[in-house]
């Protein structure tokens, strides 16, 4: 395990700072032949799916107008909108999507999609009906994209800006990997990585391992891994993965993939380019590797949500905080710009390590600007840095600096 390990383990910096897209070697030519484009978010989108039915499929009963739109299926979260809430809204949570997604009538019989299991002693297809029969379990875990805070780097990267609103906290419900595991076998001998297949639907005149969303973590994280079919109380929504997705809590949002068509435990990392060469973290001006650093766990972040306006005298100042893996243990805020921190509470209940903790601090503001800043400490005692430096994709900024807000009191 610990060799697997050794090219992609998180040391200093580059712990935070692992992430990378689908970028398909000559899809762009490859695509606009077959009507398909590669904007500026690097999603493989048929420009058909711009069409308004199609669209209000995918969305479902989002807020647009808490949502800032990046590409037909890039939306994210504006930052006074993510609230004070442990839970994230459906109607509000960020999308991102590396593919077009199936149609919505995969979800109209959710109980009939079919999940392939290999990589253990008994392999074989459920149904998630047949899941739902193996157990339930429920974990509040972050789903934050690895570019989140894309924007705030100062050199230029493709991709969708991010700034905070790329992630959301979530309740998904579903059956333990590891359950489904013990119930065909355990896993064979020689597994190393969890391994996990979307089922979109592939332009036949593309390469699979080019296009296809297929990642793999260390085995390590089967022991909290889970097959979702619920978020917050409903059906994983389409434009979520629904009817079942792979959760990995703790982990960046591309491994946990949606619309989860096959899991395997193997013995070597996929083969596919959204696990070899993308989602890698590298030095600026530098192609992506098998052996640069992998986007798998988050590192300890926070931003302040509010206020974004107001006027002088008492302000709760409020924002979310999140550890990855390790529970956050503290955050502290600067109305100055990092010159002077005090604690601030958390506020509202602790839903375990995966799940962010909303933060409070009541404080005076004088009229002018004013820095607001947060940095967060996890159980670890590892805290944000105040800079982060720069990756060629922009991924896993968590600098409390550049995520600090401009207030300005009348």
């Amino acid at each position: 395990m610990a060799e697997e390990r050794s090219s992609t383990q998180n040391t200093g910096a580059l712990k935070a700072s692992r992430r990378g897209f689908l970028q398909a070697a000559g899809a762009t030519a490859v695509g606009s032949a077959l009507g398909y484009s590669v904007p500026l978010g690097g999603d493989l989108v048929p420009g058909a799916l711009a069409q308004e039915g199609k669209a209000a499929d995918f969305l479902g009963s989002k807020d647009i107008d808490a949502l800032i739109k990046h590409s037909g299926k890039t939306y994210e979260t504006h930052r006074s909108r993510i609230g004070t809430s442990v839970v994230t809204s459906n109607d509000v949570f960020y999308v991102r999507a590396n593919l077009p997604e199936p149609d919505a009538s995969i979800v109209a019989d959710r109980d009939a999609w079919e999940l392939s299991i290999e990589g253990v002693k008994n392999p074989g297809k459920m149904t998630l009906g047949d899941l739902k029969k193996l157990g339930v379990h429920t974990v509040a875990a972050v789903l934050q994209c690895s570019g989140n805070g894309r924007g705030f780097f100062a050199h230029e990267t493709s991709g969708s800006q991010w700034r905070v609103g790329a992630a959301g906290c979530a309740i998904w419900s579903g059956v333990p990997l590891k359950t489904v595991v013990e119930a065909m076998g355990g896993a064979v001998d020689g597994a190393k990585f969890i391994t996990g297949t979307g089922g979109e639907e592939l332009p036949k005149e593309l390469d699979p391992k080019k296009a296809m969303v297929e990642r793999s973590v260390p085995i390590d994280a089967l022991d909290n891994a889970l097959l979702a079919w619920e978020m917050n109380g409903e059906g994983v929504p389409l434009a979520h993965g629904g009817p079942l997705r792979l959760v990995h809590p703790g982990f960046y949002g591309v491994n946990n993939v949606k619309y989860l068509k096959k899991v395997a435990l193997t013995e070597k990392e996929s083969e596919a380019k959204i696990q070899q060469t993308s989602y890698r973290v590298r030095p600026v001006g530098v192609k992506g590797a098998p052996d640069q650093p992998s986007m798998w766990e988050m590192s300890v972040k926070s931003w302040v949500t509010n206020p974004v306006k107001t006027s002088s005298g008492k302000v709760q100042i409020t924002g979310v905080a999140f550890g990855g893996t390790k529970p956050v243990s503290k955050v502290e805020v600067s109305t100055d710009g990092g010159k002077t921190w005090k604690e601030a509470k958390f506020v509202g209940p602790d839903l375990g390590q995966f799940a962010w903790r909303p933060f409070v601090l009541e404080t005076e503001l004088s009229s002018g600007k004013h820095m607001l800043a947060s940095r967060a400490t996890d159980a670890d005692g590892d805290t944000q840095p105040e800079d982060f430096p720069p990756n060629h994709r922009g991924y896993g900024h968590n600098g409390w600096k550049a995520h600090a807000v401009e207030v300005t009191v009348a």
